[in-house]
């Protein structure tokens, strides 16, 4: 295989490479784009390629014309327009492709060149990761090295050779997108693209349905990152606050309206020093904030206004569309709500009328049990009965039916943590105890490498919060009776290794989990320093600089002073490379000009015994000087210590009297 590629023609050569590069460009992009697209550009791909090894013709204007048409109807079909970031990748990764078809001239190479670096660019649209980035690269560096050669138009030369001037080009370029990157302003998108929703994931949302949380339990993927001020709390004192849902129809909870929530203030009374640390939060498409219960003031979002609900949700005025990071305080011991019952806690007893009328039994026989008893009391009896009633922890309890509560307390006795924390809540509602449901994340893990925090999709849970006299909302985790392990440092439900990674913990239990660690902590470092890097830290790289309050304008201001200084480098970079070429080339030139200005044009290709000839019969007696010069010059290229010899000739060349 390998002789047959190195026999081909250059054109079927250089066209099989350019392909590879275009199918590395398009690979990433698989995920995003319909199967019709995908499948067309790999056809069009290889019939293209098989063309070139077979040197057929390309094929006609009309077959192209046929395929452009069908690329555009199967575009609208899917997308139902032709114009957006779906839309519009979709249409060019299909016309990178089919511009091969025409691939005769180096003009037509040109401009695949330069759609395969738009091509490339959009792979940024739904990725930032450093995956995708060290994959871009490589297509990069791919087409620089089709470019370069294409600027080789003569002969067969090496790929290797162009790809060592693609790299270099590469490498010299790299100090000044350094530069661009770390000073050029950074500004609100100047364009929008119609109908771009993200598909981030969060692992919540403003409803939760029994099951819906099971699932994300089994996603290993990062959720957030967090760098604590110091030592971090216990992980079983870790709990991150997303959405609070109160309003219950049988089966689904779903949050309140934002003016329903001002009916009970929040009211948060704080005990002891915050905790200080930042968030580096993956894209969700939600405006929630992350923060670990309970944050008192609003925490810092470059670019974003916040504000808080009186559940002790924070928010933000749009949706987190891109990796977010910021920094915020948050105090452990807190009380939060009114300590004293308002007409406002009436929202958290609804029941549906008719749901769940074995627990609302349970609730009558718990009173009658217990006659007397306060809140605290009725909360132990609830939990006593999780922690010795045969109840289970599971991720795969099955589908409820219509009474969650009933099925769970009675029958299946089993479940994840949201069945829990919903039948523990409606049993709370029964007993005339307001309660409600809190969602987002609990305990996470430390990375040894970097030192950040970790909250995975497996992390995401649901506790509960009851309403106490004289305290306010109290925070009770009804999974942690059921499965102590669920929360704190204990053992955890994870999911499944894949194949490599479950053979890599057969050899050794903790090289997949170190290897992973590194991992993360790379990709980490590549999310706070290149991804995170907002126009917030580039002004304050320039107070860092000396600035006192620095702006978009001294950002550019010394964007464009390096930017000439680097000129005057590069510029005094290539003076001082031309003076290294060839001393004796440049000698030879030198006697060249004078003899020209003493009327003896001479070729430039002349070599030094054909000059002395000419100027021997030129000039004769008057020329014998310069004709042994040049002699002397000739014999000098062949010396064993040129270096001298050359500097004895470039003294006696100015001394020379040159004929007239």
């Amino acid at each position: 295989m390998l002789k047959q590629l190195a026999s081909l023609p250059r054109d079927a050569r250089d066209t099989l490479f350019l392909l590879v590069v275009i199918a590395l460009i398009v690979l990433p992009q698989v995920g995003n784009l319909p199967l019709w697209c995908s499948a067309l550009t790999a056809i069009v791909l290889v019939w293209r390629g098989s063309l070139a090894v077979q040197a057929k013709p390309l094929p006609g204007r009309w077959w192209r014309a046929a395929l452009l048409a069908v690329t555009l109807a199967a575009t609208f079909a899917t997308h139902r327009t032709l114009l957006g970031r779906d839309a519009g990748v979709t249409m060019v990764v299909v016309l990178l492709a089919l511009k091969t078809l025409e691939l005769r001239a180096r003009r037509d190479a040109f401009v695949i060149f330069f759609l395969g670096f738009f091509a490339m660019l959009t792979n940024f649209f739904y990725s930032q990761s450093l995956l995708t980035a060290l994959a871009m690269l490589l297509a990069l560096l791919g087409l620089l090295t089709a470019l370069v050669n294409a600027h080789m138009p003569v002969g067969r030369p090496p790929l290797l050779q162009a790809a060592r001037t693609a790299g270099w080009m590469a490498l010299l370029g790299a100090p000044i997108m350094l530069v661009l990157f770390m000073l050029f302003p950074r500004l609100a998108p100047l364009w929008g693209t119609p109908g771009d929703a993200m598909a981030g994931r969060s692992g919540l949302s403003g409803t939760m349905k029994v099951g819906s949380i099971a699932q994300l339990a089994l996603d290993d993927s990062i959720a957030a990152r967090i760098r604590f001020e110091g030592p971090p709390p216990p992980q079983r004192e870790l709990y991150f606050r997303g959405p609070v849902l109160a309003r219950f129809d049988g089966r689904e909870w779903s949050a309140l309206e934002p003016w329903a929530r001002g009916s009970v203030p929040a009211n948060l009374r704080v005990e002891g020093a915050p905790l200080r640390y930042q968030v580096t939060l993956e894209a969700s498409n939600k405006p929630w904030l992350l923060t670990l219960d309970a944050a008192k003031d609003a925490p810092k979002v470059p670019g974003y206004e916040t504000f808080s609900a009186p559940d002790l949700q924070w928010f933000v005025n749009r949706p987190i569309n891109d990796l977010l990071r910021y920094s915020a305080e948050s105090y452990t011991q807190f009380r939060s709500g009114p300590e004293r019952r308002t007409a406002g806690l009436q929202t958290y007893l609804n029941l549906p009328p008719g749901s769940n009328p074995r627990t609302v039994a349970l609730a009558g026989q718990m009173r009658i049990d217990l006659p007397g008893a306060d809140t605290p009391a009725f909360v132990q009896a609830a939990l006593q009965r999780l922690r010795t009633g045969g109840y289970a922890y599971t991720l795969d309890p099955g589908v409820f039916g219509n009474d969650t509560a009933d099925e769970f307390w009675f029958d299946r006795k089993e479940g994840f943590c949201e069945h829990i924390a919903s039948s523990f809540v409606v049993l709370m509602r029964a007993l005339d105890i307001p309660a409600r449901i809190v969602t987002g994340y609990q305990g996470g893990e430390i990375n040894g490498v970097d030192g950040f925090w970790v909250l995975r999709q497996s992390d995401a849970h649901a506790w509960a919060e009851i309403w106490q006299e004289g305290t306010g909302w109290v925070r009770v985790d009804p999974t942690g009776a059921v499965s102590p392990g669920r929360v704190g440092a204990f053992n955890r439900l994870a999911p499944q290794p894949g194949f490599f990674a479950g053979a890599i913990g057969t050899m050794s239990p903790t090289l997949a989990q170190n290897m992973r660690a590194v991992w993360e902590a790379v990709n980490n470092g590549w999310n706070q320093w290149v991804l995170s890097y907002t126009q917030s830290r580039q002004l304050n790289l320039l107070k860092n600089l000396g600035f006192d309050a620095p702006s978009l304008q001294d950002l550019a201001t010394v964007l464009i002073w390096l930017l000439v200084v680097v000129s005057i480098g590069g510029a005094g970079w290539t003076l001082w490379e031309r003076s290294q070429h060839d001393p004796w080339l440049r000698l030879l030139g030198q006697a060249r000009r004078r003899l020209r200005k003493a009327g003896l044009d001479l070729p430039d290709a002349a070599p030094p015994r054909r000059m002395a000839q000419h100027v021997n019969e030129r000039f004769g007696a008057a020329g014998q000087p310069v004709h042994d010069w040049l002699l002397r010059l000739e014999a000098q290229r062949y010396a064993r210590t040129p270096g001298a010899a050359l500097s004895r000739l470039r003294t006696e060349f100015r001394r020379l009297a040159w004929p007239h």
